[in-house]
């Protein structure tokens, strides 16, 4: 198990998929999928979002992480 945290995990995933769109390898690919790199980093976007919103809600009733 990871000692990260979901917010940590999203935060370094959208960082690597950043770093993933820049190389020059991948920009060199040419492949076709039904995925797209803005596929995924939206996925992440709303992600983020709901473990942001659900760590907001938690705090609001009176848990902690």
């Amino acid at each position: 198990m990871s000692a990260n945290s979901l917010p940590e995990l999203v935060s370094l995933a959208q960082e690597l998929l950043g770093q993933i769109r820049q190389h020059p390898q991948f920009k060199g690919l040419r492949f076709d999928c039904d995925v797209a790199i803005g596929d995924v980093k939206q996925y992440f976007n709303y992600l983020e979002c709901a473990v942001a919103s659900d760590s907001e809600v938690a705090k609001f009733e009176g848990f902690t992480e």
